[in-house]
């Protein structure tokens, strides 16, 4: 059977192909789209399909988000009684590289339905280094939002929300393509492969549970971190408050005997200031007892 590998959309090589095998110019124009969702189209001769390998960096080398997603366009089918393989993808993508080795080694001389089978297969298996990538990054946050309640953990925080919400559709997206492979009549899955579409759904229903999971972790690091940055401007304004209140007593004192009103007491008397400053001072720490006897600080 023969097996086109093609690197890009824009191979004068694919034109060749599809007036060879009849490929219908909406798939062509998908294929050299560069945002083009997920997604499984069937005619009559072929399978047209598009996925979205996870490309992992989690160190976010050279800027880039640390999860993000390539593609892979197939065209699986055969045309006049001739089974043919027609793959476009970026040779530069680790998952890609061995989705594609793995169709090579275990079925490259089986027909196009076991090669669609092994590239869908061992693209969803890699998703899950993803969740666990997750997993980690959002153990790291629940710890940063009580011990680091900064800005900077909140743009983290909203960081994570946005990937996983990429995650997830592309996930829905891939399950909804497994899902027509199964069900539609015209599916170039024949009965034996069945058994092994179904178990790629179950992986991606698993998928989808963790990220709804995750997605609720980090919802709850969300309600954290604003829980702590209330109690510490709590704790801010007791400080400032206990602060004032402290002062009340000299500022009350000083206040009355800076008006200058007469008949005040110690007025005449040489040590006078001196009193005034006794009783400033047991008047504060009368307080101070008062407010630890509270238990305000």
């Amino acid at each position: 059977m023969p097996w086109y590998e093609l690197s890009s959309a824009d191979d004068p090589k694919l034109n060749e192909l599809a007036e060879k095998y009849k490929l219908h110019p909406l798939h062509l124009e998908d294929a050299r789209s560069s945002d083009e969702r997920v997604k499984v189209d069937q005619t009559a001769t072929y399978t047209f399909a598009v996925l979205k390998p996870v490309r992992l960096s989690p160190s976010g080398e050279d800027g880039k988000e640390p999860v993000s997603f390539s593609t892979i366009d197939l065209f699986a089918g055969a045309h006049e009684g001739e089974p043919f393989f027609i793959t476009i993808a970026d040779p530069t993508c680790p998952t890609t590289a061995e989705a594609l080795e793995r169709a090579r080694r275990e079925g490259a001389d089986e027909k196009p339905a076991r090669l669609l089978y092994l590239i869908v297969d061992t693209v969803v298996d890699l998703y899950f280094p993803a969740i666990d990538f997750y997993d980690d990054r959002i153990d790291e946050l629940e710890d940063k939002v009580v011990a680091e309640p900064e800005p900077k953990t909140l743009q983290d925080v909203f960081a994570i929300k946005r990937q996983l919400i990429d995650l997830r559709r592309v996930l829905v997206a891939t399950r909804d393509a497994t899902l027509h492979l199964q069900r539609d009549p015209q599916s170039i899955i024949d009965a034996d492969h069945q058994p092994f579409v179904r178990d790629v759904y179950d992986h991606l229903v698993r998928l989808l549970d963790a990220v709804e999971t995750q997605r609720d972790l980090v919802n709850n690091a969300l309600d954290i971190y604003l829980s702590s940055v209330a109690n510490r401007t709590n704790e801010v304004m007791k400080v400032l408050t206990v602060l004032g209140t402290i002062a009340l007593p000299a500022i009350a004192i000083s206040g009355i005997y800076g008006m200058n009103v007469k008949g005040l007491p110690f007025e005449e008397s040489a040590h006078g200031f001196a009193y005034v400053a006794g009783v400033t001072v047991a008047c504060t720490v009368g307080l101070l007892v008062l407010l630890r006897s509270r238990k305000w600080f």
